[in-house]
């Protein structure tokens, strides 16, 4: 009988390509992995793996056996949930991943929920963008995450990975107090503000992409991923920010912000492994999630959540 640990290593090979990133992924020693494709190797009879420069990739045989590995790991996952639903535990380690906004936004109050609840679960809180965190939970180092999509670039999710909406996250166009557009009877539309002199997230972010795309040829003055520090510039009138709510614990002296039409929002959903859906723990999260979500604070607002801290390993 092949042994689930071998499976296991094979699997992470073809995921990442060497057997040092492997071995980090397993969280065991890079000659634990090679020992464990050495023995994979003698009990299928056959050369799984070869070398390809200064990385390994899988033979023909590898890609078969891997193929069914993962069907099998998956199975394994399965029953492991079930048998853990069975039980009714919430507990056990529990790694989340977020976008940097939801970690403000949410996460204080969720954590906060899950440690009063449910004392014996352990999260830990992985700050990631969306591409890792879906990368996470396909090789099972990312249980729960938090990922944003603009409505304007539309997300496509993994095979094997469910999800379910949280709401959406509007975004208003933030600038100085003493502003032409600082005041009005009606929303700011994007053609208003085409010309204006911008602070933007950096390049290859989400919150980059979609103004953007929502400006064609626009070339921010500023670009800075926090936005605390966005604020911090357009308070001091050097230019204009299109900042989501949920990022916004409060507005600075200053500022002001103005919504956009048409208005611009993005989707924010929990996704998981479609394997470890019965899992209870994964289910207390999602709960907690939804509620922190309901709980969040109108802009300019001071969460509830400021003066209490949760139990929370951040890694």
């Amino acid at each position: 009988m092949l042994d689930l640990a071998r499976l296991q290593a094979l699997r992470a090979v073809q995921t990442f390509g060497t057997v040092t990133a492997a071995a980090g992924a397993l969280h065991i020693t890079p000659s634990a992995v090679s020992q464990h494709l050495a023995k994979l190797e003698r009990e299928t009879r056959a050369t799984l793996v070869e070398k390809d420069g200064r990385r390994l990739r899988l033979t023909e045989a590898g890609r078969v056996l891997a193929e069914h590995a993962a069907r099998v790991l998956a199975a394994v996952e399965e029953a492991e949930a079930a048998l853990a639903a069975h039980q009714e535990t919430v507990s056990g380690r529990l790694s989340i991943a977020s976008f940097p906004t939801a970690c403000r936004g949410l996460l204080p109050h969720a954590l906060r929920r899950l440690a009063a609840d449910h004392p014996a679960l352990e999260p830990a809180l992985l700050e990631s963008d969306r591409e890792s965190s879906f990368a996470g939970i396909l090789r099972g180092t990312v249980d729960v995450a938090l990922i944003d999509e603009w409505l304007e670039i539309p997300v496509t999710y993994p095979a094997g990975v469910a999800s379910v909406e949280l709401g959406l996250d509007v975004g208003d166009l933030i600038v100085p107090a003493g502003h032409r557009l600082a005041r009005g009877p009606g929303p700011v539309t994007l053609d208003e503000v085409r010309e204006e002199r911008w602070i933007a997230s950096t390049p290859n972010t989400v919150c980059h992409e979609w103004l953007l795309r929502m400006l064609p040829g626009l070339e921010p003055a500023i670009l800075v991923n926090e936005f605390e520090t966005q604020l911090t510039f357009v308070a001091e009138g050097l230019g204009v920010a299109f900042i989501p709510r949920l990022a916004r614990t409060a507005l600075p002296a200053g500022v002001v912000a103005r919504p956009v039409a048409p208005e611009a929002a993005r989707r924010v959903s929990v996704a998981w492994r479609a394997a470890a859906a019965v899992r209870p723990a994964i289910g207390a999260t999602v709960s907690a999630l939804r509620e922190a979500w309901a709980m969040r604070p109108a802009p300019g607002e001071m969460p509830e959540w400021a003066n209490h801290q949760a139990v929370v390993q951040v890694v």
